[in-house]
């Protein structure tokens, strides 16, 4: 086998977290095509915003099934052999939905198989890296960096799912993340030899006690499953809170205007998650992730009922929101690393992945909820506790991480 050193020496490290960035990007294609084109399966399927919640809120509720076996395995196997089976189960989900999806009982059981897909790539992908630049002095850094690919993979998606929906229908556009999959499959496999796993403790497999025993790494573990809550929110329903914008002004639901604007957003982003890991890298990690919080908690109640402004007002508030929810996000799990115990890593990743995105799974839902309970999507009162209920994640995490 190949070990660490020697993969260094083939494509380095630097090489080694552009590569898994480009191919996380790749096998994210799919991630956010329900959410991008969200008003266009409620009104063919007629969806209420419940039903949407939970088809947007499964992805994750799938990821989160998986994760326990899917990330616990890394302490024990070789991430990569995870990683490259996990890429064919995104390639089928995103196949499946294209050719099969006709309601909401397919496209809810394809998202779920999506998300455990997710599962095998995300969190196996950083431990995969982690495990072979070994204790490198850029570690941090190169967590954010890989951290930022998937928030480029979530923003690209948006407006190639628009795009292919438009001009080719919206089966191509779930054809195209499975090809982006299979890319994303045949680079890793070609340019990333294998490795032995690192030596762990005798444990058995989902035994996770130690990890809830590890108060530091808690408090990053939990104050991440808050920020996942309103970042998923956010994400899974801008593009419909855009459209909605427009609709106030006379628009006409442009789909593809407003996931480019959803895509601007977070890829604009994505610099405030590396800056934010700097940041705490350099400071107090908790007390720069507190004030992240705070600021977002109050973003939220702002952004919910700017609808009636101009649209571009609103997307600049959009922007802001989205800058501040993403702060902290490279920094919460920068913090799990650096305070999980040796041999822990991959099991600390494991707990970090399941609490983190069951808030990424409960939040789109909770945003469904509370907006057909307060009037429907049409209702600026209901868009307005709609986001008052995702800066409700980051209030959550903020009595997390003080406490712990």
């Amino acid at each position: 086998m190949t070990g660490a050193g020697e993969t260094r020496k083939s494509i380095g490290a630097g090489g080694l977290v552009a590569l898994l960035s480009v191919s996380s990007i790749l096998g994210m294609l799919g991630s956010s095509s329900f959410s991008a084109l969200l008003p266009e399966f409620q009104r063919l399927w007629g969806l209420s915003n419940t039903e949407a919640g939970w088809i947007s809120g499964i992805f994750y509720g799938g990821y989160v099934v998986g994760v326990p076996v899917l990330v616990g395995l890394t302490d024990r196997v070789d991430p990569r052999r995870i990683y490259l089976v996990s890429l064919v189960i995104s390639a089928a989900a995103s196949l499946a939905y294209g050719l099969l999806a006709e309601g909401f009982v397919s496209a809810f059981l394809f998202r779920a198989l999506a998300g455990l897909g997710l599962a095998g790539t995300y969190m196996p992908g950083l431990k995969l890296m982690t495990d072979r630049i070994g204790a490198h002095p850029r570690q941090g850094r190169y967590v954010a960096y890989y951290t930022a690919g998937f928030s480029l993979g979530t923003a690209v998606s948006y407006p190639f799912s628009a795009e292919m929906a438009q001009w080719l229908g919206w089966r191509w556009a779930f054809h195209g993340a499975a090809v982006g999959a299979l890319v994303a499959l045949a680079l890793v496999a070609a340019l990333v030899p294998p490795a032995a796993p690192e030596p762990v403790e005798h444990r058995h497999l989902f035994d996770y006690r130690p990890v809830f025993r590890n108060r530091p790494a808690m408090a990053f573990v939990w104050g991440y499953s808050g920020h996942t809550w309103e970042l998923f929110a956010l994400r899974s329903w801008l593009v419909a809170f855009l459209i909605h914008a427009q609709s106030i002004h006379g628009g006409g639901g442009d789909l593809s205007g407003a996931s480019w604007i959803t895509t601007a957003i977070v890829l604009l982003s994505t610099l405030s998650s590396i800056y934010g890991a700097e940041a705490a890298a350099r400071a107090d990690r908790r007390r720069v992730i507190g004030r992240v919080m705070i600021a977002s908690v109050a973003c939220s109640v702002l952004v919910g009922f700017s609808a009636p402004l101009p649209l571009w007002a609103v997307a600049a508030l959009c922007l802001v929101y989205h800058l501040i929810v993403m702060g902290d996000s490279a920094a919460l799990t920068g913090g799990a690393v650096v305070m999980s115990a040796p041999g822990q890593r991959g099991a600390t990743l494991a707990v970090h992945s399941v609490l983190g995105f069951t808030g990424g799974f409960v939040g789109p839902l909770a945003v469904g909820v509370v907006l057909d309970l307060a009037g429907g999507a049409a209702s600026n009162l209901a868009w307005g506790l709609a986001f008052i209920a995702m800066g409700a994640g980051s209030a959550a995490a903020l009595v997390a991480i003080r406490k712990l």
